[in-house]
C-alpha cells in the first residue's frame, strides 16, 4: 500500500530508540523526510544513520530535551514546518502516589502532557495552513486501563488525551488529524525500565515478572516496536484522513472490554 507521504516532513520526538525509533523507521521507509529528536547524541546519531542506510531516506538527528523550551526550539529550527508530528517520550517509573510530591507531579506533567501539547501548539497552525497534517501521540494503555503503580502516567497521559479529543475536532476540516496510540506491553527499553521498577517495588526477580506479563497477555507475547511503528505510519498516511480524536489500543487483546 502506498501511504501517500513520500516527501512529507516528519518530526519524531524520542526517536532514537524503542517505539519512537520504530515510528521514524516506518515513516522513512514510506519516503518521508524524518527528523528525530532525543537527548543522548551518540544513540541518536547511530539511530539516524541506521535508519537512513536501511531506507535511503533523509534522516536528521536533532539533540534536545523536548520538555524544555530550548529543546523544542532546536527541534523546530531543524524542521520548522513538519507535516507529521509524532509525540513520543519516556514515562515515569512505577511507585506509590504517597511518595510523589508536587515537584514530581510537575516533572511528569511536563514530560507526558505539557511538552506534547506545546509541540502541537507550535506546529498545528502551519499544518492547517498547508491543508495536511498528522499528529500521533504515543501514550499508554494506562489511559484506558489504569495501572495502580503508574499513577503519574494515568494522570498526565490522560490529560494529553483529553486535550487532544477537543482539538482534533477543530483541525480535521483543514486536513489535520490528531490521534493517540495506546501500546500495551511492548518489548522496548521503556518496558524493561518499567519491569525493573516493579522489581524494586516487589523484590521479585526480573525474569519472573517479565515472563508473567507475557503469559498473562492473550497473545502470549510482547508486542514489537515495529508493530507500533507500522500502525503510526498508517495513521500518518493519506489513507487515514477520516480518523481523528481516537485512542487506539495495540495490546494483544489485553483490554477486557467490548468497547
Amino acid at each position: 500500500m502506498n501511504l501517500g507521504i513520500s516527501g512529507k516532513r516528519a518530526l519524531v520526538t524520542g526517536g532514537s530508540r524503542g517505539m519512537g525509533r520504530a515510528c521514524a523507521a516506518a515513516l522513512a521507509a514510506e519516503g518521508a523526510e524524518v527528523f528525530i529528536v532525543a537527548r543522548k547524541l551518540p544513540v541518536l546519531e547511530n539511530a539516524a544513520a541506521e535508519i537512513a542506510a536501511a531506507t535511503g531516506a533523509k534522516v536528521v538527528a536533532v539533540q534536545g530535551d523536548i520538555t524544555t523550551p530550548e529543546g523544542r526550539a532546536a527541534a523546530l529550527a531543524a524542521c520548522p514546518s513538519p507535516d507529521i508530528l509524532i509525540n513520543n517520550g519516556d514515562g515515569e517509573p512505577p511507585g506509590d502516589f504517597r511518595e510523589w510530591d508536587r515537584a514530581r507531579w510537575i516533572t511528569a506533567l511536563d514530560r507526558m502532557m505539557l511538552a506534547p501539547i506545546e509541540m502541537i501548539r507550535l506546529t498545528v497552525d502551519g499544518m492547517m495552513d498547508r491543508r495536511f497534517g498528522r499528529v500521533v501521540n504515543i501514550v499508554s494503555r494506562s489511559v484506558k486501563i489504569p495501572q495502580l503503580e503508574l499513577g503519574l502516567s494515568n494522570g498526565a497521559r490522560s490529560g494529553l488525551v483529553g486535550f487532544c479529543a477537543g482539538l482534533a475536532r477543530q483541525t480535521i476540516a483543514k486536513g489535520v488529524t490528531i490521534n493517540n496510540i495506546l501500546p500495551g506491553i511492548v518489548a522496548s527499553d521503556a518496558q524493561r525500565d518499567h519491569v525493573q521498577g516493579l522489581v524494586e517495588m516487589t523484590g521479585r526477580p526480573f525474569d519472573d515478572i517479565w515472563a508473567e506479563r507475557s503469559r498473562r497477555n492473550p497473545a502470549g507475547r510482547y508486542g514489537e516496536p515495529d508493530e507500533i511503528g507500522a500502525y503510526a505510519a498508517f495513521l500518518c498516511s493519506g489513507k487515514a484522513g477520516f480518523i481523528t480524536g481516537q485512542s487506539l489500543l495495540i495490546d494483544g487483546g489485553e483490554y477486557p472490554g467490548t468497547y
